[in-house]
């Protein structure tokens, strides 16, 4: 499902193809009142991401491309201005603010902590937010209908697609009654989430484990608590934390014998027993 509330004359709903339509229109209607005597002005794009440039590179390649389908090339006429948390859920407030400063024309937030630092930082400059969880429980817009302010773009409601990954780890791992569950206690989508997966667990006859980690180098005792409790499967929930470490995260799963999913593609390159559904 998508918002739309910007500009006015937008409908309400928007298919995934003009997301970059939306983008590029902002670019459009940003340099307007400039005066004729002045010089013409190069737009520039703010992209906030919780990720890193390695994580994001596949996202990266499809929004330049979507970019100059729309005449824009960066470097050229365009520039973008890349802040990356590297999985840090804490840096990405001064990151917003330190773009928001920049005074960009329009500012992406690639995920829901950056499209809520975004909303902290600005609310003049027009955000497009990239497939963000329940944007309406989060604060960020108003409805789906009719978000209101200065915010637009993607969101994505998961809970069918929790059910469906908990389905393929039961076909796949039949026998195992324990499932752990990774999250991270600083994303702000993850608590809410965590009731639905806990339901969808149990409906199909499995014990949902939680097990949460907000750094890097709490990855390692995080799956030693696994492998204590004789989990059985791992179901690893949509982050930027867990998007940079996905190699290590898929080690951990591999020297535990846990058969993993997740939604992230990431955790399909990493190999072994991570298992991509999304």
């Amino acid at each position: 499902m998508e918002v739309t509330d910007l500009p006015d004359s937008a409908p309400c709903l928007m298919d995934r193809r003009t997301f970059m339509a939306l983008v590029s229109g902002v670019l459009l209607i940003a340099p307007r009142g400039i005066g004729a005597q002045q010089p013409a002005r190069i737009p520039r794009i703010g992209f906030l991401s919780g990720t890193s440039p390695s994580a994001a590179a596949p996202w990266l390649d499809g929004f330049r491309q979507g970019l100059r389908e729309h005449g824009y090339v960066e470097g050229q006429n365009i520039v973008i201005e890349y802040r990356w948390a590297e999985g840090r859920q804490e840096r990405q407030p001064a990151l917003a603010a330190e773009l928001a400063r920049f005074k960009v024309d329009v500012l992406v937030a690639a995920n829901s902590s950056a499209a809520l630092a975004a909303k902290h930082a600005t609310t003049t400059i027009p955000i497009v937010m990239l497939v963000v969880s329940d944007p309406v429980r989060l604060g960020l817009v108003a409805s789906l209908a009719r978000p209101g302010g200065n915010i637009t773009g993607l969101t994505s409601i998961s809970d069918e697609l929790w059910v469906k990954q908990l389905e393929l780890l039961k076909e796949a791992v039949p026998k195992a009654s324990r499932v752990a569950v990774l999250w991270n206690p600083a994303n702000p989508g993850h608590g809410p989430a965590l009731k639905g997966i806990e339901a969808a667990a149990r409906s199909l006859g499995m014990r949902p484990q939680l097990w949460a980690a907000s750094r890097p180098e709490e990855l390692d005792s995080a799956f030693g608590a696994m492998t204590s409790a004789r989990a059985g499967a791992l179901l690893v929930v949509a982050d930027p934390l867990f998007s940079v470490h996905a190699a290590r995260i898929g080690g951990l799963a591999l020297k535990a014998r846990l058969p993993a999913m997740s939604g992230i593609r990431e955790y399909a390159e990493a190999g072994g027993l991570v298992t991509y559904c999304g």
